[in-house]
């Protein structure tokens, strides 16, 4: 965010000649919410000590969710299945992919806090990187 809005520049040096000619000051901080680890953000060496960039990673699938709020996890992980196979056959929840669903299923939300909170729990998240429990903090 600067000055309040949200930006959507995936891409380093996009966001470098959009942003950060500006002038700022003092070190900026970008905290960059992502649902992939495989994404990209260069900045040249002229911004590398200026600018701080935190990589929040969402990683886990809604129905990754879904799975550790009925704790299902080590039945999931037996399964070999993908995490939305696995809700449709094994949960029963055919309708697991739709908004109307998911809305519905995470109506309370610290169902779908503690959900988060279980998943940060049992992944790996590697050094460096922020989960979806670190933007609840």
């Amino acid at each position: 965010m600067i000055e309040e809005e949200v930006l959507r520049c995936r891409e380093g040096k996009k966001f470098e000649q959009k942003y950060l000619r500006k002038g700022f000051k003092d070190k900026i901080s970008v905290i960059r919410i992502l649902d992939s680890r495989h994404e990209n953000f260069k900045l040249s060496k002229a911004y590398a000590d200026k600018v701080d960039v935190i990589n929040v990673v969402t990683a886990p699938e809604i129905e990754m969710l879904i799975i550790f709020n009925e704790d299902k996890y080590k039945e999931f992980k037996k399964s070999a299945k993908k995490p939305s196979s696995f809700c449709k056959e094994d949960l029963k929840m055919a309708e697991v992919k739709s908004y109307d669903f998911v809305k519905n299923y995470f109506r309370d939300p610290m169902v779908l806090v503690t959900a988060i909170r279980k998943y940060h729990e049992m992944s790996r998240v590697p050094r460096g990187e922020y989960t979806l429990l670190d933007l609840l903090r």
